[in-house]
């Protein structure tokens, strides 16, 4: 039976559901249950229906002059009657998604103390580490199954904002429900408040996080183990995603535990995920594939390693051998491109940087050679950009990449659009509306000689909620690089111009909700024919895939005894 038809028996009454903003419906409740649960005349007369609601919310999300005001606006309705703000935000997704999440998000983080207002999720403070179990145990959500965990050192391309970075997972979660189907009950975001090392808020007197340096070493090592401990004990069956964690963490971090834990990095793991589905679904429309492309990376941090790992195992995936991939891919950051004579290489670049002997019949470059000498020697097809510099795809490279490559492959991925390393509009018009391009950030059309181009966000959206519902309905135990290709793969399968030979390179978000089953279904095989969960059908993997996607509708209440 539907959950949403069954009725839900409640032991409170009165303004403590009002203030329960998982069971709050406000003007939704129905005659019977107004004097049942004692509201008459704590709600206006008039019973509305989710819809009605919605309505008026959105009239006045629509009187506010800008983004960050909308975003305090939705927020207080999340905060107010989650029903009420999950039906707003699907019946109108690409607009309020820029809004809940990136950019405004971005802005919101920046001025979270300032613009606090209600307690959500859970802030574990390091001089409380003795006690994360009794923090845990404080959770308003007994049933978790995702939680979204972040330190808030490396917030978008905004550095270190402290328990300003709670708006993160705050909004990623909003996007699992959204966007995956993930009833809210069941999610949980947690900022891990490591003190900051960002001036402005250690002397900003309205700061509402730990005042002290961020803890490192050992210390920070063991708070890390504390929290994951804990958290399993107390659900040992939830999924954990990092989030924001800065690069010198980030990577150490998911190496010590996708093994122990249910737990993914969605800068690293989710970013790749989806660039490489975006990148599969180019190669189709230019008629191409991916182990014939020759990649150039402006940015060799976590994110741009995970992704050109990701392209790498893909490429292996496609008959090419491992050591020919690597060729195919050119690392560059801020000394250059990464050759295997540099020193002080982190763990994760070394393996990416480039042999001197391949490069030793390149020209025309200096000790540190740039992304135009590689652009201009490797040839590349694809360019990628995570460096989250403005501006650094040149006229000059895009041109110099577009006279020996008729259809290139340019995704400039940095978050906010403030950091984007060119604009659509400039990339189009550069190479005669021929790139194929897929930024971070959401943008408008673009229209070059008369031809309108539809700009494809290469969005981490397309890709967690879907893992995390496809976890959730098969029972998996971790996260497998696999399972991870597989939603690269399926996502790459909704691409339209992929399908049609027209359209934007990634599906529409109206269609998010199918997208998302997809990827679940696809994650979920492959978590099973690994032996990841218990052995199920197609058909029972489709009948959890369902079962758990909750839809923001109003539950019928009954009142009973506590």
């Amino acid at each position: 039976m539907d959950d949403n038809k069954r009725p839900l028996y409640l032991p409170f009454a009165g303004p403590a559901i009002l203030e329960a903003p998982l069971i709050n419906k406000g003007s939704a409740f129905s005659e019977e249950e107004r004097i049942f649960f004692n509201l008459e005349g704590l709600v206006p007369y008039a019973i509305e229906t989710i819809e009605e609601q919605a309505s008026r919310a959105y009239d006045q999300f629509r009187s506010f002059n800008n983004d960050l005001d909308k975003h305090i606006y939705l927020r207080n309705i999340q905060d107010t009657n989650e029903t009420l703000f999950y039906r707003l935000v699907q019946n109108n997704i690409s607009e309020m998604m820029p809004i809940i999440y990136t950019p405004t998000v971005g802005l919101a983080c920046e001025r979270f103390s300032k613009n606090y207002r209600r307690n959500r999720g859970l802030f574990i403070s390091y001089p409380n580490k003795d006690r994360i179990d009794d923090i845990l145990n404080n959770s308003t959500r007994q049933k978790v199954k995702i939680i979204v965990v972040t330190d808030g050192e490396r917030i978008l391309g905004l550095g270190d904002q402290g328990i300003g970075g709670m708006g993160i997972p705050i909004g990623k979660l909003s996007l699992y429900t959204s966007c995956g189907g993930i009833s809210p009950a069941y999610t949980l975001p947690i900022t891990l408040d490591v003190g900051t090392d960002n001036p402005q808020l250690l002397e900003d007197p309205m700061y509402m996080g730990w005042r002290h340096p961020r803890i490192g070493g050992e210390e920070y090592a063991e708070f890390i183990e504390a929290f994951m401990q804990a958290v399993h004990v107390r659900w040992p069956d939830t999924l954990i995603q990092f989030e924001d964690f800065a690069q010198k963490n980030a990577m150490p971090i998911l190496e010590r535990y996708k093994d122990r834990y249910c737990c993914f990095n969605d800068d690293i793991q989710g970013t790749a995920a989806v660039a490489v589905g975006s990148l599969l679904a180019a190669c189709k429309a230019a008629g191409t594939e991916l182990n014939q492309q020759r990649i150039a990376f402006l940015g060799a941090g976590s994110a741009g390693c995970g992704i050109a790992e990701a392209i790498v195992a893909q490429m292996v995936s496609e008959g090419i051998s491992d050591e020919q991939a690597r060729t195919q891919v050119c690392m560059v950051d801020r000394w250059g491109l990464l050759l295997d004579n540099m020193p002080n290489l982190l763990p994760f670049q070394q393996k990416l940087a480039q042999k001197c002997t391949n490069i030793q019949n390149w020209s025309n470059f200096s000790d540190n050679i740039s992304l135009l000498d590689v652009v201009n020697n490797a040839k590349p097809t694809v360019l990628i950009g995570v460096s989250g510099v403005p501006g650094l795809f040149t006229e000059e490279i895009i041109r110099a990449m577009h006279s020996h490559c008729a259809r290139p492959i340019i995704f400039p991925l940095s978050n906010p659009t403030s950091r984007v390393e060119a604009t659509p509009k400039d990339i189009l018009h550069w190479t005669s509306g021929q790139a194929l391009v897929a930024t971070g950030s959401p943008f408008e059309p673009v229209v070059v000689d008369g031809e309108t181009y539809e700009i494809a966000q290469c969005n981490n959206s397309f890709i967690f909620p879907g893992i995390g519902l496809g976890v959730l309905a098969s029972g998996a135990r971790h996260v497998s690089d696999a399972m991870l290709m597989a939603s690269s793969r399926a996502l790459a399968e909704c691409s339209p111009l992929a399908i049609d030979g027209s359209g934007p390179l990634l599906p529409k978000l109206e269609d998010i909700h199918a997208v998302s089953k997809h990827i679940a279904f696809a994650v979920g095989k492959v978590a099973v024919e690994q032996g990841l969960t218990l052995p199920m059908s197609d058909e029972i993997l489709q009948q959890s895939i369902e079962g758990n996607f909750w839809s923001p509708e109003y539950r019928r209440y009954k009142r009973t005894s506590f």
